[in-house]
């Protein structure tokens, strides 16, 4: 087993030189790293690729292996409630650095600027209605080939209260998917090993576009973005985290490292989303919660996206002269949270919402929107960042509050004692992605010493 690790601990460091080296290339031959797009690209939709499938196999198995529907129901209600609060909290933390550094003064729209403003707008996102029946997929594959993570929660739960419902006669297919959930996450592994290409041309292409011009004259919205998504993560997720779990932010965001590593190289938090759910299962939080909390958090736990919302937009209404009032930043801001609903992973998705939001409410502010274009993917970044950090620790508190989760386990993972095996995503214990069990129909769980029984 210490071969393997060794083995993983240098792709890694590859990823960080990939990163390194592409910095360089961006500065020293822009013209050639912008054409290095399609190699991040292409890492990120080898993942992408991956995503429907886990998350079905994991809420399948989830909510198939415990009997009362109720329990499943409990889960994804704290969860969602949760997610409401916490927006609520990064709006608002969002709101006061926002008015403090008034970041936009002293900035001039030029007319290219101004051009992409509108092209933002014109892409925006659709309304509550529209969202809400897109939730709903054509048929019941359609979910799978089109990559829609709220689709794909949609038919797993579907699928997981039916096979509840069979009893014993839905034992064989449940064991079916947990030999698919197997073949599925040693795939996974095997994409890993392209992540230095993919960290290389995602991360040569960001600097080559930008240029170290953008990054000066917008040096003070990324840096203060950055602060409070930092801020946030470690005062008040820390803080939670600390007094429901007992768990520190810092051991956990350590055992996520290379999860963190992997969003910042891609820009993309959805590049770590089956990771995450992996990790979390081999941390001892019981199937149920991770495969509720974690697929639906990526769509409604967007905390990261909420400070950039709110954040750039004082950032386009001071640059333009037209500062906002408190009502309407706080109407503002609502509505640009609810449009901002799956688009989590999308890069690019957040400056879409930006634009739609101004483009409703103050349609004179849509033009500044082309002076954020050139740093947004660096602000991109910190989003995904906080939105990952964001989901990992939610689903540690719900698991918590559930009572769905071995602490013991945890704090042993944490401590390193338990490695997970990164090779193939699965713990050195069992020949499943986990060794934590869902809980029998008491509550409780089984012995852990045990592999998982599906």
């Amino acid at each position: 087993m210490a071969a393997r690790r060794d083995r993983t601990h240098y792709l890694y460091l590859a990823v960080i030189a990939a990163v390194v080296l592409g910095i360089a290339v961006g500065f020293l031959a822009p013209g050639v790293a912008v054409e290095l797009k399609p190699l991040g690209t292409g890492f990120v939709n080898l993942i992408k690729m991956m995503i429907s499938p886990i998350i079905f196999c994991t809420i399948v198995l989830g909510v198939g292996s415990v009997r009362k529907a109720a329990k499943v129901g409990a889960v994804g209600g704290l969860a969602l409630g949760y997610f409401m609060v916490m927006s609520t909290v990064a709006l608002a933390i969002g709101l006061v650095v926002g008015n403090l550094l008034e970041p936009g003064a002293g900035l001039k729209l030029t007319d290219e600027a101004a051009k992409v403003g509108e092209q933002q707008a014109a892409g925006a996102s659709e309304g509550t209605v529209d969202f809400l029946l897109g939730v709903i997929p054509e048929t019941i594959v359609s979910a799978f080939t089109e990559g829609e993570v709220l689709q794909t929660l949609l038919v797993a739960l579907l699928a997981g209260f039916a096979l509840q419902a069979m009893g014993r006669s839905g034992e064989p297919v449940l064991r079916g998917i947990g030999h698919i959930q197997r073949l599925v996450f040693r795939i996974l592994a095997m994409i890993m090993w392209a992540a230095p290409v993919g960290a290389f041309g995602a991360i040569a292409a960001v600097v080559g576009e930008t240029g170290v011009d953008a990054l000066k004259s917008l040096a003070i919205i990324m840096i203060g973005f950055y602060a409070t998504c930092a801020i946030f993560v470690f005062l008040v997720l820390g803080t939670l985290l600390r007094l429901v779990a007992g768990i520190s932010v810092i051991a956990l965001l350590k055992y996520l490292g290379r999860e963190f590593l992997l969003i910042l190289s891609t820009s993309s938090s959805e590049s770590a989303l089956p990771r995450l759910i992996a990790k979390m299962e081999h941390m001892g939080v019981s199937k149920p919660v991770v495969g509720i909390t974690v697929p639906t958090g990526y769509s409604f736990n967007l905390d990261g996206t909420a400070i950039y919302l709110t954040m750039a937009s004082l950032f386009v209404a001071e640059a333009m002269g037209d500062p906002l009032s408190v009502g309407e930043q706080i109407s503002l801001l609502v509505f640009m949270v609810i449009a901002s609903k799956g688009a989590a992973g999308v890069t690019g998705a957040g400056l879409a919402t930006l634009a739609g939001g101004l483009q409703s409410h103050k349609p004179a502010l849509v033009d500044g929107v082309g002076l954020i274009v050139g740093i947004d993917r660096f602000m991109s970044e910190a989003r995904a960042l906080t939105n990952f950090a964001g989901n990992a620790v939610a689903t540690v508190l719900v698991g918590t509050w559930t009572k769905e989760i071995d602490k013991e386990r945890a704090a042993e993972v944490l401590a390193g004692r338990v490695p997970f095996d990164e090779r193939t995503l699965m713990d050195d214990h069992g020949d499943t992605p986990h060794t934590a069990p869902a809980p029998d129909d008491e509550g409780g769980t089984p012995d852990r010493r045990e592999p998982a029984k599906v």
